[in-house]
């Protein structure tokens, strides 16, 4: 398998270049050269595979022989090392969990998958590769966690001061080791832009070998396709079509979605549900796409202006507008109407969503479900993380699963940093 910059001016390069590099020399993201339809055997008999299985089946094609089937194998059993249960809550109506990892939130399953391959790829050279993350909420503690003692990788992630939850700063600032964390004085697009400007900094990647873990990394993106296959799984018997409603900030998770679709799954539609920062439902409207500041809400991890991955929905739909509006929907909604929506999730469905699950919630209620059709929200986090905001509104405090109790304790250690300087001077001093 051979992946393309979808800003079209760098040379093709092989999986294990695409993970190593992040970023393409031309500032593009990389994006496979083909994608070919899953064997009809695996989606008809899906019931008949472990997830383990699955996962195999769904990313090969996207390694190639670049790792042994066996390592392949075993990278996917230690990613899926947690489960994907459909939650029933209204009548057509689930949501699917995806924070049962170590973190507690859907990165893990990225964060892992990446992690292990990037330890076996650079397994052999004696050169260190940084890992250079931004993170708007939990990536950064699904990277901390999925590359901690991985040898020769070091991480150095960036995170908005005061826009993340208590416990997603704890989780990407307390394990130490090969993990270092910075605290920048601006936004998650702030962080964002640094990043990609270190990338394209010679004088650190004649010095550093960096790569990044955020959405734009193919190793990050790409393993996003397992749990909608597992969620196909586990309602493929009922024999109804499926819509995801996917609450989406940098568009990855959607985005795998929509490659699974293109694998032969048989998706019905797809909602991305976001806060009030609302490019994306614009452009559906519109056809313009215009990026602008971020705006900061109670679902942070959405908070995103000019979402990266958004690129790669484009080149999914080969850049034709009509053929995309007729898979993707898009809605934004306030902060009010996400504490409407978790309160009512809570007095009525008995069901504690996170503001992001309760986004992806309000996206299904607000698209006009055909009576054939179950609508499945993803719930992208445990509300543990943000009890800042599910306390005040459910009136019920919420309990720490272990998960959270190891590390909530525990002292802070990040730098502070306020310009892009700042950060090269981090980067070339450690």
């Amino acid at each position: 398998m051979k992946y393309y910059s979808l800003n079209e001016n760098a040379p093709k390069v092989s999986f294990k270049d695409a993970v190593i590099k992040g970023l393409a020399p031309d500032k593009g993201l990389y994006f496979p050269e083909s994608i070919s339809l899953l064997d009809k055997e695996l989606i008809n008999n899906i019931s008949e595979y472990t997830d383990h299985e699955i996962g195999y089946e769904v990313i090969k094609q996207f390694v190639g022989d670049e790792i042994p089937k066996t390592v392949l194998k075993q990278i996917i059993a230690e990613t899926l090392s947690f489960d994907f249960p459909l939650i029933d809550i209204e009548n057509n109506i689930k949501t699917l969990e995806l924070f049962h990892g170590p973190t507690m939130a859907f990165k893990d399953v990225g964060a892992r998958f990446m992690a292990r391959c990037l330890g076996y790829l650079n397994a052999s050279s004696q050169k260190e590769i940084t890992v250079l993350v931004a993170t708007s909420g939990d990536t950064g503690g699904a990277v901390a966690s999925g590359f901690l003692d991985v040898k020769n990788v070091n991480v150095v992630i960036l995170y908005p001061s005061k826009k993340v939850s208590d416990v997603q700063e704890k989780q990407l600032t307390t394990l130490g080791k090969n993990i270092k964390a910075l605290e920048v004085d601006g936004t998650f697009d702030d962080c964002q832009a640094m990043v990609k400007k270190a990338f394209l900094d010679k004088s650190i990647t004649s010095i550093k070998q960096l790569t990044s873990a955020n959405s734009i990394n193919v190793a990050r993106w790409l393993p996003q396709m397992f749990y909608f296959f597992l969620a196909y799984k586990q309602l493929k018997e009922k024999g109804k079509k499926l819509v995801f409603s996917v609450p989406s900030g940098n568009y990855g998770n959607i985005c795998a979605g929509m490659m699974t679709k293109q694998l032969g799954l048989p998706i019905h539609g797809f909602i991305a549900s976001t806060n009030a920062n609302d490019i994306v439902p614009k452009f559906l409207k519109t056809g313009e796409y215009h990026p602008k500041p971020s705006v900061q809400t109670i679902s942070n991890a959405m908070d995103v202006g000019d979402p990266s991955n958004f690129i790669r929905i484009q080149e999914i739909y080969n850049n034709d507008f009509e053929r995309l509006k007729n898979d993707l929907h898009s809605y934004s909604f306030t902060d009010n109407e996400t504490r409407d929506a978790m309160l009512h999730l809570y007095n009525n469905c008995d069901y504690i969503a996170d503001p992001h699950g309760a986004v992806g919630y309000l996206g299904i209620k607000k698209y006009n479900l055909p009576n054939d059709a179950y609508g499945i929200f993803l719930e992208t986090a445990h509300p543990v993380k943000f009890l800042d905001v599910v306390e005040p509104v459910i009136n019920k405090s919420i309990e720490f699963p272990q998960q959270i109790q190891a590390v909530i304790d525990k002292t802070k250690e990040a730098s502070f940093i306020r310009t892009y300087s700042e950060l090269k001077s981090f980067l070339l001093d450690n």
